[in-house]
């Protein structure tokens, strides 16, 4: 599992570990892997064009000592200092022995467009906001470059905690960072400006604490969570899941949210609604009811609200029962906050932005820039555990504690139907036993992989991504 941890610990964890070594120890563990990084980058570093854009701190001092170590293996290594007074005095001596230079920002643009690499340590890990002016040109210029920009910890004007950017911000290819994931190199939009992320260990994993602000789940974690039948199963031990969605003029929305749960691992799959001839011809092993959810049957879960139209009747009756409960689409209008509030049995919700902001009561602007906060708000308001979906889908449980979010996933999921899939498959791991924390991000973590399987870089539709889940699945397992 990979973590990331806010600005805050990892400040409090650098400052206990740099008290256990020599002085300026952790600054050159952090400078090594930098310029190793940036060595693979470039493939041969001997006569390459290496531009450093340094501001003040040790985020400058990072940037300086690595390229003091490039210039050592001949690469023709020079700094555009922005802050020449607040400039990292040792790194800075390092840079000049080792056959570097250093200049201000006259001429700097020029440097910037015939470089081979740019290294950006313009701001640290604490920087808020956007860029300033001569910062924020310098960017402008390197993103037209033809340079290869790695960033130093995490590119220049986004939100390490947050993953926000609020103004101009350096679009790196590669962000080298060190110690641990910072949140905003896992969530967008800051993530999109990060490239590829390379983790450099500097020794701070031992003084970290366990709880982390963010978790990505990966393979192994995923595989620890799927529900594997036994030889003693049968359809109720493995979970029967209730779907009630659709309507007449949305029946495409059962349909396919029947597909997700039958793909979930579920041992039977009940469904209620108007679409029931729909389902029933495309899905002959689904029990279906036409007596309302409270008189459906037995369920270990439900999943309300897609294509559901106006029916806050069957949203109200699910809410009521005393089973896990996943709300999405329709059913986030029609739910009653009280009653989401007044549960006992878990509930997951799992808007979009849009949904998102009209249950916060806000732009849909403002959720997009602002996901992690979004969804731990909204998480508290509804004492639900909440699943942003999107380009990085966010999982934040109503408990508080580290939020999931989701490495898999293509835009090409960004289509009519997908999020039905994945409420079904979702709701069909709620049926199997697992907290909604765990179930919306399994769920999210093999619908995202199922749609790259099923896209392989073209379009693809919702019915494509349910087909796909097996795969998915059986990659996870064998992995």
């Amino acid at each position: 599992m990979r973590t990331a941890y806010n600005v805050e610990t990892v400040r409090t964890a650098e400052r206990e570990l740099m008290a256990r070594l020599p002085e300026g120890a952790l600054m050159q563990r952090a400078a090594a892997g930098l310029a190793a990084a940036c060595a693979d980058l470039l493939g041969r570093v001997y006569g390459r064009r290496v531009v450093l854009l340094v501001g003040s701190g040790d985020n400058g001092g990072d940037a300086l000592y690595a390229g003091a170590r490039l210039a050592r293996r001949g690469a023709g290594v020079a700094a555009v200092l922005l802050a020449p007074e607040r400039a990292h005095s040792e790194g800075l001596a390092a840079l000049k022995r080792a056959g570097g230079r250093a200049l201000g920002i006259e001429g700097a643009e020029r440097l910037i467009e015939e470089a081979d690499l740019l290294l950006d340590g313009i701001v640290g890990i604490g920087g808020k906001g956007g860029l300033r002016p001569d910062a924020a040109r310098l960017a402008e210029v390197a993103e037209r470059s033809r340079a290869a920009v790695v960033a130093v910890d995490l590119p220049s004007g986004v939100d390490a905690d947050t993953g926000e950017v609020r103004g101009a911000a350096v679009r790196a290819d590669l962000t080298v960072t060190f110690g641990t994931h910072k949140p905003g190199l896992l969530i967008d939009p800051a993530r999109e400006y990060a490239g590829s992320v390379r983790l450099v260990d500097i020794g701070l994993r031992a003084v970290l604490p366990a709880e982390a602000e963010l978790e990505a789940l990966q393979h192994a974690d995923v595989r620890r969570l799927l529900p594997v039948p036994s030889g003693e199963s049968d359809k109720y031990r493995r979970g029967v899941v209730g779907i009630a969605a659709g309507s007449a003029r949305y029946p495409g929305a059962a349909v396919l949210a029947v597909y997700g749960a039958l793909r979930g691992g579920a041992g039977a799959v009940r469904y209620v609604g108007p679409a029931a001839d729909a389902v029933i011809a495309r899905f002959p092993e689904t029990l279906v009811s036409d007596r309302g959810p409270k008189q459906a049957g037995r369920v270990q879960a439900w999943v309300v609200g897609p294509g559901a139209g106006d029916d806050a009747s069957a949203v109200a009756e699910v809410l009521a029962s005393d089973v896990p409960v996943l709300v999405d689409a329709d059913g986030l209008r029609l739910a009653d906050r009280d009653a989401v509030r007044a549960r006992t049995a878990p509930t997951l919700m799992t808007p979009h932005a849009g949904e998102a902001a009209a249950l916060l009561g806000v732009p849909r602007e403002e959720v997009e820039g602002a996901r992690l906060a979004s969804a731990r708000e909204l998480a508290g308001r509804y004492g639900a555990t909440v699943l942003l979906k999107g380009s990085t889908t966010l999982v934040a449980d109503a408990g508080g504690g580290a939020v999931r979010v989701n490495p898999t996933g293509t835009a090409w999921l960004a289509t009519a139907g997908s999020g039905d899939v994945l409420s079904g498959l979702a709701g069909s791991l709620l049926a199997s036993g697992l907290s909604a924390l765990d179930a919306g991000s399994t769920a999210a973590y093999l619908h995202g992989l199922a749609g790259r399987f099923a896209a392989d870089g073209a379009p693809v539709g919702a019915h494509d991504v349910a087909e796909a889940v097996p795969a998915a699945w059986r990659d996870v397992r064998d992995a």
